[in-house]
């Protein structure tokens, strides 16, 4: 009996090691998704960053080929009205808090098309959003 007793003496004590290490290994897989959550949150705000550049673009290339439709860098004040009231109904193709502008032709005959818009997540301190074109005809 003494011999067995000797035996258990010199056995090294290893309890709650493996619960140290699955919590640590627990941890890092947590801090793991976190990371992952946080990369598909800004993925989507990306894309729709990426979508509201697209959608102004299209709007500006509409009222553009008016523009070359007409052979004039001078549109109505109805058409432009028109076209601005579109780009800033968001419910239908248009940006949130959107504002347009057309300038007047220059010494060269070149407008600026302008379009600012703020998405719902951006803040105010941010600044709007802009797309900007110039038009010459030839």
């Amino acid at each position: 009996m003494p011999r067995n007793l000797h035996r258990h003496q010199n056995r090294p004590h290893l309890g709650g090691f493996t619960l140290i290490e699955t919590l640590v290994a627990l941890l890092v897989l947590s801090f793991g998704v976190m990371g992952l959550v946080a990369l598909q949150g800004r993925a989507v705000q990306y894309a729709v960053d990426a979508e509201d550049r697209n959608r102004a673009a299209l709007l500006a290339d509409e009222l553009v080929s008016t523009m070359w439709l007409s052979r004039t860098v001078t549109l109505p004040g109805a058409t432009v009205d028109l076209w601005t009231t579109r780009v800033q109904d968001a419910a239908a193709s248009g940006l949130p808090q959107a504002s347009a502008s057309v300038s007047g032709p220059d010494a060269l005959g070149v407008v600026t098309v302008t379009i600012r818009w703020r998405p719902p997540s951006r803040k105010a301190a941010q600044g709007d959003l802009v797309y900007m074109t110039k038009v010459a005809l030839p």
